[in-house]
């Protein structure tokens, strides 16, 4: 039995020294005082994240909108060319032979000869059997109000682009610690366990002995037995959750869900230093919005902007009959400029303009109110996370003060037990309120660490890279 009882102190003793290390102040700050190798787990994820090289290929689309934009106000230019044949449709009749043919017949008889033949009347076909028509044609905007406020909205879009990324980051920050202590969380349960389970095995040894020479009742094997059955139905609940929480945790880190997780000393002393207050990314998201909703009130009221354009075509059209028969160049005897100049400006459109402009205003008087209002619950969040984060602390700090006392009671049972009036059974159940009040304990100090790092991302005082 001497074993028995060097374990249950030894076990005590350092969970008593593990609530002496969380009372330690250190000052350190609070993103390398955690864990080193959490930190470098941190940085793995958000280099290997497959959602945030999502998010940079959408700002590189967003980047290439923005050059788009800017591109039109340059010229453009495109090559058009258009080939036609037809054949019937209206024709317009030329009634040649019938203005000329008296001249001819006159001259003729002037002349007593027959220089000047008959000829017959003709008719023209409307629609042209052959015809073509090629050209360069060149526009280019002058004066356009749309599409410079089209421009600004593309910047305005690749700013909340880059602050949808760093929204991300800060949240995958968040959710890489958190599993990260649910997994140890899930280990440490492991290890009490086991160690509860040696306690029990060197039990049953001990009263097999006992039994043997008549100095306990059978009964106590069984029921110490019974112990040992749940506690192993407790270890292989712990370790499922373990690897269910290893799988999540790789899976964060975009590596394989079996990968080995190392586990670092964590410095508790970080629980108790104040958090600095970052700067929240979603004020900047509002503000882009709000930005962008500025500018599409901007482009609503630019109809009544004048609009102004320019072009140039070069080209080249008419029959390909009369150019077969011509010993010209092809294009020299049917090619053209023309140049053209444009402007638009609506007159009235019956209040269709100005109700745009009233829709648009409504939106951003909506997002105004909306602004206020993130901002509120963005300071309730760091709010409630701190109040969290102080009551888990003071239930950590229970805790520790139950496996003193489980101590004391398991000690004051354990001399019963040693003078004969008290039975195992209830020797037993203050060694299992012991294992319970340790496993609480190692329960609730990952249940601090996780209510810190809510605290961290409410606060945005991760230091992003």
């Amino acid at each position: 039995m001497k074993t028995f009882f060097l374990n249950i102190v030894s076990t005590i003793r350092a969970n008593k020294r593990l609530w002496v290390l969380f009372l330690t102040l250190a000052k350190v700050s609070s993103t390398s005082a955690q864990s080193n190798m959490l930190n470098e787990y941190v940085q793995e994820g958000l280099r290997n994240s497959q959602t945030l090289k999502q998010q940079q290929f959408s700002l590189q689309k967003a980047v290439y909108a923005l050059e788009e934009a800017k591109a039109l106000f340059k010229p453009n230019i495109s090559f058009n060319t258009t080939i036609s044949a037809a054949q019937g449709g209206r024709k317009i009749e030329i009634p040649v032979g019938d203005l000329v043919n008296p001249v001819y017949t006159t001259l003729n008889a002037l002349t007593n000869s027959t220089k000047f033949p008959q000829i017959s009347n003709t008719s023209e076909q409307l629609v042209p059997k052959d015809f073509y028509d090629l050209r360069f044609k060149t526009t280019m905007p002058i004066l356009n109000a749309e599409i410079k406020y089209n421009q600004a909205i593309k910047k305005e879009q690749i700013s909340v682009q880059q602050t949808e990324i760093q929204v991300y980051k800060r949240e995958l920050v968040r959710d890489i610690k958190i599993a990260y202590f649910n997994y140890l969380k899930a280990t440490e349960a492991i290890k009490v366990y086991e160690n509860a389970l040696k306690i029990l095995q060197e039990s049953e040894r001990v009263n097999e002995s006992l039994i043997k020479n008549g100095s306990a009742n059978p009964t106590v094997l069984v029921r110490t037995r019974n112990e040992i059955s749940k506690i192993d139905a407790e270890i292989s609940n712990a370790k499922g959750n373990q690897l269910n929480a290893s799988a999540y945790f790789n899976f964060l880190l975009n590596k394989d869900f079996n990968a080995k997780i190392e586990i670092d000393n964590l410095d508790t002393s970080v629980l108790n230093l104040n958090l600095e207050e970052g700067h929240r990314e979603e004020l900047d998201k509002i503000q882009a919005g709000i930005n962008i909703n500025k500018q599409l009130v901007g482009l609503s009221q630019s109809y009544k902007k004048l609009k102004v354009g320019a072009s140039l075509d070069l080209g080249s059209q008419g029959r390909f009959a009369h150019i077969a028969s011509s010993d010209k160049n092809f294009f020299n005897p049917n090619a053209f400029v023309l140049v053209g100049v444009s402007f638009d400006l609506p007159v009235y459109s019956f209040g269709r303009n100005q109700l745009k402009v009233k829709q648009a205003e409504m939106d951003l008087a909506a997002l105004d109110t909306q602004a206020q209002q993130v901002k509120n619950q963005l300071a309730l969040q760091a709010e409630t996370a701190q109040n969290s984060l102080n009551s888990a602390k003071k239930v950590y700090e229970s805790k520790a003060s139950q496996i003193s006392t489980a101590d004391r009671y398991y000690r004051d049972m354990l001399r019963r037990y040693k003078e004969g009036s008290l039975n195992f059974i209830e020797l037993l159940d203050a060694q299992t309120q012991i294992t319970t009040a340790q496993l609480q304990q190692s329960i609730s100090l990952f249940d601090v660490w996780q209510k810190w790092v809510e605290v961290e991302r409410a606060k945005a005082s991760y230091e992003l890279k």
